[in-house]
């Protein structure tokens, strides 16, 4: 059997039952972090069922402190649609040209926005973008007149969230060279997102758990004191 290493003996040490504060878990997790710049990943379980549509939880929310991560995004548009949205610094901007660079896999984008006049073009991308969550959206913000604004906000720390088919929803809240006020805010911005994204067809008891994690660190639960309506 292989030893061990030091971090993992620490980490094994944790009791697995602790019910932490926010402050307490970003604290537990510098404490066990790694050599390169971790990603802290917050879980939430709730009590729902996503293969009914009425029990479907999916959003956006802006972070306040930011992703800490460099986010690429391609727009759909034309004339001076397109103009603003390159001013805005999308990743790649187009319209048929760009249908058929995704068609043909070229598809290693965070976002997907569209004006609404291009979602001809766009809807033929169905099979390519739906599985990945790509596909744009006007309820989350994504098919909009206002490419520039949409732009910026996908870029300065708009984050989707959307429940898996196990009920849990796995979001990034920063990195762990944010500081702990900053982590802070990006945490509860998201969870009140989610929180009030609850869906008609929730029953019982909608938040059942919520942990957080870093890239390379352990899970902690959080007491769900910490998140407010939950």
């Amino acid at each position: 059997m292989a030893k061990l290493t030091k971090k993992q003996k620490t980490v094994a040490e944790l009791d697995n039952e602790k019910l932490y504060t926010v402050d307490e878990a970003i604290a537990t997790l510098r404490a066990h972090k790694a050599k390169f710049d971790e990603t802290v990943e917050l879980a939430m379980n709730l009590g729902v069922d996503p293969r009914h549509a009425d029990q479907m939880v999916r959003g956006m929310v802006s972070l306040p402190s930011g992703t800490g991560k460099d986010v690429k995004v391609a727009v759909f548009a034309r004339g001076e649609n397109a103009d603003k949205a390159t001013a805005a610094g999308a990743d790649k901007v187009g319209a048929e040209d760009l249908m058929e660079d995704m068609q043909n896999g070229n598809l290693d984008y965070d976002r997907v926005i569209a004006t609404p006049d291009m979602m001809g073009v766009v809807g033929r991308l169905g099979k390519v973008l739906g599985p990945k969550g790509l596909m744009p959206n006007p309820k989350l913000g994504t098919v909009t007149p206002n490419v520039e604004q949409a732009v910026k906000d996908a870029k300065g720390g708009q984050v989707e969230f959307r429940v898996e088919k196990m009920g849990i929803i796995h979001s990034g809240i920063g990195k762990l060279s944010f500081d702990d006020a900053a982590l802070k805010a990006n945490f509860e911005a998201l969870t009140q997102a989610i929180v009030k994204a609850k869906p008609t067809g929730a029953k019982g008891k909608y938040v059942q758990k919520v942990s957080l994690t870093s890239t390379m660190g352990p899970g902690l639960k959080v007491d769900l004191s910490e998140v407010e309506g939950a």
